[in-house]
């Protein structure tokens, strides 16, 4: 041993190692977040592509067995001539686009009404117990039953539609929120309160950020309840003066018959909620979870 040179106590030491062991389960979501561009196509992407193939060789087999006649069952490549006429028409996404611009104004103003519904309904318990049976019930009620009631209430017009998507989302958005605030831990809401988080300020830092997780699940069943609310409406309430939206074109295409169009247009309706789970809903979910340091995050 050097001259000069002491040996570290055995107590730093021990405290040296807990903390490179402490770096170490920090830098490890860095380290995942950094895989290989093509290891991650092939985890995400790939299994869904070979699900679409396997679906579509299915198909092609039912329609070459002959298992319903062609006008009943068309062929992959019947809907997608389908498809492209709508293209050359100039229809489809101006369709796409008119569904969509209702879905999500539909859905915002559910967010804005389900949210506050929410926190006044936790924030009074006797309310909660009065009116929180009503809102289960309103989650599981088909939203294609408030359509007769909506058009005799307001005609054939964007409220009609509108009223359903509320009708069906915000009941969702509120039980949402109310899971998410019965998970909060009360030890957070006692150190909001010595912090001096009260009122608005306890609910914007430590209320919300605290139940996000099951706040965030009753906004994708909102959006979910919003998207088939929408389509409900469209189906039955349809008109010339509401526009041609993916609903009213269903309709459209049942009533002529035209099965390679009706299979196109759910297709549509398909893709469009699947990209709005991936492209809104799953990058917030994993934020939050990798963010609370939660497996589900990987």
């Amino acid at each position: 041993m050097a001259a000069g040179e002491t040996v570290a106590p055995r107590e730093v030491r021990e405290t040296a190692a807990v903390e490179a062991g402490l770096d170490a389960l920090d830098s490890a979501p860095a380290g995942t977040a950094r895989r290989p561009v093509g290891r991650l196509l092939r985890q995400r992407l790939l299994p869904p592509v070979v699900a679409v193939v396997l679906v579509l060789l299915a198909w092609q087999a039912a329609y070459e067995a002959e298992l319903k006649p062609d006008y009943l069952l068309p062929s992959p490549a019947d809907v997608g001539r389908a498809l492209s006429d709508q293209w050359y028409e100039g229809t489809l996404f101006s369709t796409v686009w008119t569904s969509m611009e209702r879905g999500a104004l539909g859905f915002a103003a559910a967010v804005l009404l389900g949210t506050a519904l929410g926190l006044l309904l936790s924030a009074v318990r006797p309310l909660r117990v009065a009116v929180g049976p009503v809102l289960s019930g309103l989650q599981s009620l088909p939203s294609v039953a408030w359509v007769p009631a909506a058009v005799v209430w307001f005609g054939l017009t964007d409220a009609t539609i509108y009223a359903v998507i509320l009708l069906g989302a915000v009941p969702s958005v509120a039980n949402g929120l109310l899971s998410g605030v019965d998970q909060v831990p009360p030890l957070y809401l006692r150190a909001g309160r010595v912090l001096g988080a009260t009122g608005a300020a306890r609910v914007r830092y430590v209320l919300l950020p605290a139940a996000l997780p099951g706040y965030l699940t009753g906004l994708k069943q909102g959006w979910a309840f919003a998207w088939r609310s929408l389509m409900a409406a469209e189906l039955i309430a349809s008109s010339p003066e509401l526009g041609l939206g993916l609903g009213q074109l269903l309709e459209n295409a049942r009533s002529y018959q035209d099965m390679a169009l009706v299979l196109a247009t759910i297709g549509e309706i398909l893709v469009v909620g699947i990209a709005v789970d991936l492209l809104l809903f799953a990058p917030l979910e994993r934020r939050v979870l990798r963010s609370r340091g939660l497996a589900g995050a990987r």
